[in-house]
């Protein structure tokens, strides 16, 4: 039973990975490039981060809404802007449109702009039209293969579950049928001294191995993105009874509302007081007339710990609040709202990044020191022994 079992799995390893091995070894090789994008950012481009001069007083968020939507492409409004602790650096303003329906990376963002502004003095010191980003476009080869929400999205899902099949099967193979001392040194340490092939062999099985634990958790948080009943399933299974809390919605006025400057200053200040200690913070605009301004203060490198608000966009009251800290959100939401930082390694800091970035360095060699394996048995041919013919001797 237990060898028909790894038979199944060496199968199942073996053909699941000819056939997804290209889409892992880009998806993985993207998330390398990834993995520090943004203090890569800030070494190539500290035009775009940081200001000339650091001033007394800033100017209001609405001032600066203004100076950064005067400088967009007529007719195009501000939909989110995130505003830097660090005083030395400049306020990010983005607008863009997504056509889900596109077939390509480049039908998919109808218009995408970011627009580093001085709060200081106000002056648009650059105007990005981050759709030919290159940060923007590995992103979308490591989320969607440049094809598209339906079609990329669907491949990159699929392949991703693939890859965890592919993992787990690859475990039961690692693991000998015999247990030995020669053979339990070959599971946890690569023979250099040995022959290319055998080199080969350890970089594949004793690196696989030892990068398993982090491809695993981002095999199962991008599961969670690209399997929406999956990810339900889960989040409801761990809440258990605690129930969903309600969307924030704005009350309309009886009256024309006019007072939107204000508002927006408002929040922009309440944001900007609570940002000591913190990170930056974030806001994004109402889409509709029910919409709330949405704002988040972000502690630090890790996503999930912040603190989140709603505020009404017609008196600027605060309609919600909570803190990652906040221990009756249950554990299926606050399991969800630690996806993002469990997927980039962002979730124990710069060492768990250092090591997650290791592992998808390994996971790009994988389906390449795979196939060479492949390539090496295909070429094996049994060996026949021919009967040797004894002619009789004449004396």
């Amino acid at each position: 039973m237990k060898l028909k079992f790894r038979k199944i799995a060496y199968q199942l390893h073996l053909w699941l990975g000819l056939t997804s091995g290209l889409i892992v070894v880009i998806m993985a090789a993207t998330g390398c490039i990834l993995a520090f994008e943004e203090e890569l950012k800030h070494i190539v481009h500290p035009n775009r981060y940081y200001v000339e001069n650091i001033g007394r007083k800033k100017l209001s968020l609405s001032e600066l809404t203004e100076k950064a939507e005067k400088a967009l492409p007529e007719g195009l409004k501000i939909k989110r802007v995130i505003i830097p602790a660090n005083p030395a650096q400049t306020y990010v303003f983005r607008t863009l449109k997504i056509d889900n329906e596109a077939w390509t990376y480049w039908g998919t963002y109808l218009y995408y702009y970011r627009i580093y502004v001085d709060p200081y003095t106000g002056k648009a010191q650059e105007v990005e039209d981050a759709k030919k980003d290159f940060f923007e476009i590995v992103l979308d080869l490591h989320r969607r293969l440049l094809l598209g929400e339906k079609i990329g999205k669907t491949i990159t899902g699929y392949s991703t579950l693939v890859l965890a099949i592919i993992l787990l099967s690859g475990l039961v193979i690692w693991y000998p049928r015999k247990m030995s001392k020669s053979m339990l040194k070959g599971m946890f340490f690569i023979k250099l001294s040995a022959n290319w092939k055998r080199i080969n062999y350890d970089l594949h099985n004793v690196l696989g191995f030892y990068s398993i634990i982090p491809l695993l958790l981002i095999s199962y948080s991008a599961l969670i993105w690209n399997f929406e009943d999956v990810d339900q399933w889960i989040k409801n299974t761990l809440n258990g009874n605690i129930s969903t809390e309600k969307k924030a919605k704005s009350t309309i006025p009886s009256e024309e509302f006019s007072n939107r400057e204000h508002i927006l200053n408002l929040i922009g200040s309440t944001m900007e007081n609570r940002l000591q200690d913190k990170k930056s913070a974030l806001i994004n605009f109402p889409r509709s007339e029910e919409g709330t301004y949405y704002a988040e203060l972000t502690y630090d490198g890790r996503q999930y710990r912040n603190e989140q608000f709603n505020f009404d966009q017609y008196s600027g009251d605060i309609l919600k609040s909570q803190s990652y800290k906040n221990k009756n959100i249950g554990y299926g939401t606050a399991l969800r709202e630690r996806n993002y930082d469990l997927h980039t390694g962002s979730i124990l800091g710069i060492t768990s990044r250092i090591i997650y970035f290791l592992a998808a360095m390994i996971a790009t060699s994988l389906p390449i020191t795979g196939f060479i394996i492949y390539l090496n048995r295909k070429k094996k041919k049994p060996k026949h022994k021919k009967n040797k013919i004894v002619y009789p001797t004449h004396h």
